[in-house]
């Protein structure tokens, strides 16, 4: 049996449940994601760590996606990872009248996606990541969820997928005596400049960032497509990646999880995994 924990990206806040509810209710869609090409003889024992909880901060239902309610870090955040993606000089400063709706219109048309999903896409992930970064006390409540179930589970196998990629780093360097076999990032956004890679803990020395202490091997994947695994290239920016994967998940899709989970290259590096204990 391969012990897997999990920690899960944006967007997963599962409003009227409890926190170990909503653990398991996305502990059983990744698995269910998995089984799907692994099939149902690969022992697997899989618990995510829930923390959108802790970041949550009661956005009323309707200004989700309204990019004109983001605040001044929100707004940042946006307009640099929008320069990250390639936007020319006028959007990614944000010169423009309504820079946000801008950059996020900017965006869509480049990448070929639905206006509407976007800004939804791009208001949950400036809020979730700049809640992280801009509120100690969330960031400590959110990164103790993970730290606290990989000290329980000692599992063999860590995913982080998309933001849940950055508090599985940060966690992993918290626990350096902990034992992984195998840390896989899907989707990730660590290596983002400014955004993220600047502000990790630990921050990155002399511009460089490196495999976590207690991990043998550690697995990157992203598909070509993903806008928020940017800039592409991780290994330049982290030490000890042994292997930066690329697979097509698919159209908007490109940055869902159970794609991620479900797509040949993940399922390849569990299977081995599995087949050997």
């Amino acid at each position: 049996m391969t012990r897997i924990v999990g920690v899960h990206g944006i967007g997963n806040h599962e409003s009227g449940l409890t926190a170990d509810q909503a653990a398991a209710l996305v502990s059983r869609r990744w698995l269910a994601a998995m089984r799907r090409r692994l099939g149902g003889n690969v022992g697997l024992d899989l618990r995510v760590a829930y923390y959108a909880d802790r970041l949550d901060r009661g956005t009323a239902q309707g200004a989700v996606d309204d990019l004109e309610t983001l605040t001044e870090p929100e707004r940042e955040l946006l307009l640099a990872w929008a320069g990250q993606l390639g936007a020319p000089a006028e959007v990614a400063q944000g010169r423009l009248t309504a820079p946000a709706r801008v950059a996020a219109s900017w965006i869509a048309q480049k990448f070929g996606l639905d206006s509407r999903m976007v800004r939804i896409f791009v208001s949950r992930f400036c809020r979730e990541v700049s809640t992280y970064f801009e509120e100690p006390e969330r960031r400590d409540a959110a990164r103790g969820r993970v730290t606290g179930l990989l000290t329980d589970a000692r599992p063999k196998v860590v995913i982080g997928h998309s933001l849940g990629s950055v508090l599985a780093y940060e966690a992993l360097w918290r626990l350096p005596d902990l034992d992984v076999e195998l840390l896989v990032t899907l989707g990730s956004p660590l290596g983002l400049p400014d955004v993220i890679f600047d502000r990790l803990d630990p921050v990155p020395d002399n511009g460089q960032g490196s495999r976590p202490p207690g991990v043998r091997r550690w697995i990157n994947v992203a598909d070509s497509g993903d806008i928020v695994a940017v800039p592409h290239g991780l290994p330049e920016r982290f030490t000890g990646i042994a292997a930066d994967l690329t697979d097509q998940i698919g159209l908007f899709d490109f940055h869902k999880v159970t794609n991620y989970l479900a797509s040949p290259v993940t399922s390849a590096a569990i299977a081995s995994l599995a087949e050997e204990a």
